[in-house]
């Protein structure tokens, strides 16, 4: 039979007599620790056992309190689950509603119950450590190994020490606080779980019409409607539309779609903020700027004179384009810095973005406000499955 010495390892300590195949095969798992500390050039020089007396009064608060930070954790984590599933409270409320406020409160809610669960997870494993785990002190000769891997002994005797170290930290009694332990892991893990499978479980689209990925909110919902160009003051109610004579030369502001039918109608007024494809800029060039503008092909008359709406919605991965650098004409996207031309149909000329800007076709009505001609001709934002271009 081959003897192991035949086999060194790396970082063997010298001088230590080497058992055989046999031998090894013969040892406990004590002797088998014993026998990798010898190899492995460590000394012990105190290994005390955190509690010499077996079920005291003490050890078993200390256990208790371990599992009520366990307990808390679970609790936190099945709060985060039930926040996260709530219905409806995670859809948008207007400040100007008596419901904002339970909604103001969905993301702080689940950033608590998350937090806690995880916080309570470590105080419980941290505390385990401190009370349960022996705390050894051990001395050990450094060896550099020279380049040589593990031989059987050595895989066996520190398979033995990690068991014996398991053994020691006497989490196999310990029934309480493995139970609370796995419980809250298992419902904060479930929570994470959950939270990315959540956004899959209500369809953005329930309700709308199959082509709704190639319309937004500018499209008139009849033949005939005036569909205006309205700004944001905070105040969803609050309806001032936008005039040529609103914006200096060089200046941009974001408008969103209003109709006259959606006067008085919170819920709508509302709406018209909050979908994702409505906002547009407006921007009006400079005079000496508006004579350099190259018009896309076939959509010539979509500006009305020095007046040009661009999509908010980057075509890159949909971040809002909300940075409009007037001395270079440049719409930056702050996400990954795509930047597009204002002067040249909203092109792509830097970052990662390869579609221009979508325009939306103005003009100024009878009244004197800006209004929408029609539709974008194309779809905004990112491509999608269906898209073609």
């Amino acid at each position: 039979m081959t003897s192991m010495e035949d086999h060194p390892g790396a970082g063997r300590e010298p001088g230590v007599p080497q058992p055989s195949e046999a031998e090894l095969a013969e040892m406990d798992r004590d002797e088998l620790v014993k026998l990798g500390t010898k190899l492995d050039g460590v000394e012990l020089v105190d290994y005390p056992d955190p509690w010499p007396v077996k079920g005291t009064r003490a050890e078993k608060r200390a256990e208790r309190v371990i599992a009520l930070w366990f307990t808390i954790a679970a609790l936190a984590g099945l709060g985060f689950l039930v926040t996260l599933c709530w219905p409806q409270w995670w859809e948008y409320r207007a400040p100007d509603t008596g419901e904002y406020e339970k909604y103001a409160l969905y993301t702080p809610v689940l950033g608590a119950t998350l937090g806690i669960s995880i916080l309570a997870l470590g105080i419980g494993v941290l505390l385990y450590t401190k009370r349960f785990i022996p705390s050894e002190l051990a001395v050990q000769e450094r060896h550099d190994g020279d380049g040589k891997g593990s031989a059987e002994i050595d895989r066996q005797t520190i398979v033995a020490q990690l068991a014996d170290a398991g053994n020691r930290s006497t989490i196999a009694r310990r029934s309480l606080v493995k139970r609370t332990a796995g419980l809250g892991a298992g419902v904060m893990g479930l929570g994470l779980v959950g939270l990315p499978v959540a956004s899959f479980i209500k369809s953005p689209w329930k309700g709308e019409p199959q082509d709704t990925l190639w319309h937004t909110g500018w499209l008139p919902q009849h033949p005939g409607e005036v569909v205006y160009m309205r700004r944001f003051t905070g105040k969803s109610d609050e309806i001032v539309l936008v005039r040529p004579e609103d914006l200096d030369a060089g200046a941009m502001e974001t408008v969103y779609p209003f109709r006259e039918s959606e006067r008085g109608n919170h819920e709508a007024l509302s709406a018209a903020f909050m979908r994702s494809d409505n906002p547009v800029m407006l921007i009006r060039l400079r005079p000496e700027d508006a004579n350099r503008v190259v018009k896309r092909k076939g959509q010539e008359d979509f500006n009305f004179g020095e007046y040009y709406a661009y999509t908010k919605v980057c075509s890159h991965v949909g971040c809002p384009t909300s940075l409009y650098e007037q001395r270079t004409n440049r719409i930056l996207c702050p996400c990954h810095q795509s930047q597009f031309d204002a002067l040249e149909y909203g092109k792509p000329i830097f970052g990662p973005a390869t579609r221009a800007l979508a325009q939306l076709p103005i003009t100024v009505n009878d009244e004197g406000y800006f209004v929408a001609r029609g539709d974008f001709i194309e779809p905004v934002g990112p491509a999608f499955w269906e898209r073609k271009s």
